[in-house]
């Protein structure tokens, strides 16, 4: 028998917290003529054979196996010929049934016997293996056509001709009928695979996609955090020698960054974890702590300014998270490549239907590159534009004139939004 189908499991996407059951199909037994078809084959060739020799020894004609004359031979040959034929009659049905009816019109013509049982057998093969339809059905007419002759049904209707009849029928409709149950199931398994193929594609593409989420993330997280202590970490020694307090204060600030950052990437790698695992992750930041984001940054940066226009209350929450981080990386690159000296003006516009921001600095420090230079070699303005375009927005960056640059972004908060 075979073994039926085992649940399999797909990876799963995080946080998920069920899976997916594979569909049931039912599976047909599987029993030895299925496991050996072409023994199976040659016992019903050899079965047909001695069958159509007893029919003949119990008729008129039971001289023919005595094989006296030139004629008993040939009779002998036919039915030989026609039922050694049954062992392709899964491969070649209509061949096979042929051979069949053409040995037994022979018979029926002119040699001394009537008949060979090799033609029920092909009936039921003509129908359970022919994939033509056309040509099965023909096949199968032509058979009734020549049983009804032989026995006379159109001119004198018995009872055993009528049987006979409806017999040569019902055989070819049970193998017809046969041959459909298996292509329907055959289709239920493949349409089963496929959902399967098509469930686990989803959880990849569903993994794919937590991933890149988190290494944008981890990407703003990491650069923002390692920034602000890297100039904590450079203005600690600078003053170390000459202002012993003020190298303390840096420093505990690099300690505060370095906590922070810590923090959210735990809450960002614990979406990794099982479901099992109750680990409380704090919330995603939002427009709310632009204001917290923006004190850490005035203890680096000489001139921070912010200003805030409208109410957050109706902002959802993809498009705070993605907002925030685009003031995160905006400021982030400022520390990184203008430096300490730096004067940045924040601006966030909470219209009913879209979020503006404004983002812009006043120049670079000294030695520096310009900044377009140093932003297109980098990942930060091409995973701003990302977040904005993701939500339907857009986003600008580039050189103004007399020096500095600016960031501008413009998210929509409605579903229609662009």
């Amino acid at each position: 028998m075979k073994s039926p189908p085992y649940k399999t499991q797909a990876p799963n996407p995080p946080n998920a917290s069920t899976e997916l059951p594979r569909l049931p199909v039912w599976q047909p037994l599987r029993g030895p003529f299925e496991r050996w078809p072409q023994l199976t084959d040659l016992l019903i060739a050899t079965l047909a054979f001695l069958l159509t020799l007893l029919m003949w020894s119990r008729q008129n004609a039971n001289d023919v196996l005595a094989l006296q004359s030139l004629w008993d031979v040939v009779a002998f040959q036919c039915a030989f010929v026609g039922c050694s034929a049954l062992l392709w009659r899964r491969t070649h049905p209509w061949q096979v049934h042929t051979v069949i009816l053409g040995a037994s019109l022979m018979l029926e013509l002119g040699l001394p016997a009537n008949g060979i049982v090799a033609l029920a057998f092909s009936l039921y093969s003509l129908g359970r293996y022919e994939p033509n339809t056309r040509i099965s059905l023909i096949a199968v007419l032509s058979t009734l056509a020549y049983v009804a002759l032989d026995l006379r049904v159109l001119i004198e209707p018995t009872a055993s001709g009528t049987v006979a009849v409806v017999l040569a029928w019902a055989l070819w409709h049970i193998g017809r009928r046969l041959r459909f149950r298996g292509e329907y199931l055959r289709l239920l398994e493949e349409r089963a695979e496929y959902l399967e193929r098509e469930r686990n594609a989803e959880s990849e593409r569903a993994v794919v996609a937590e991933r890149t989420r988190i290494a944008r993330e981890m990407h703003d997280v990491v650069a923002h955090q390692v920034s602000l202590m890297t100039v904590q970490a450079g203005a600690a020694r600078t003053v170390c020698r000459n202002n012993p307090e003020a190298a303390s204060e840096a420093m505990a600030a690099v300690e505060a960054a370095g906590r922070h950052a810590l923090s959210e990437m735990r809450h960002l790698l614990g979406v990794l974890r099982p479901v099992s695992d109750e680990a409380k992750l704090t919330p995603q930041p939002d427009l709310n702590d632009v204001p917290a984001l923006i004190e850490k940054v005035r203890q680096v940066v000489a001139r921070v300014d912010y200003e805030i226009h409208g109410e957050f209350g109706s902002v959802p929450a993809r498009v705070a998270l993605a907002a925030y981080r685009i003031i995160q990386e905006s400021l982030t690159n400022v520390i990184k490549h203008v430096g300490a000296e730096a004067s940045v003006h924040v601006i966030v516009d909470v219209a009913p239907d879209q979020i503006a921001i404004r983002i812009r600095d006043d120049g670079r420090g000294a030695g520096e590159p310009p900044i377009s230079q140093q932003q297109s070699g980098g990942h930060g303005i091409a995973g701003m534009r990302e977040r904005a375009e993701l939500l339907g927005g857009h986003l600008r960056a580039g050189v103004i004139d007399g020096g500095g640059f600016e960031i501008t972004a413009q998210l929509p908060t409605t579903e229609g939004g662009t």
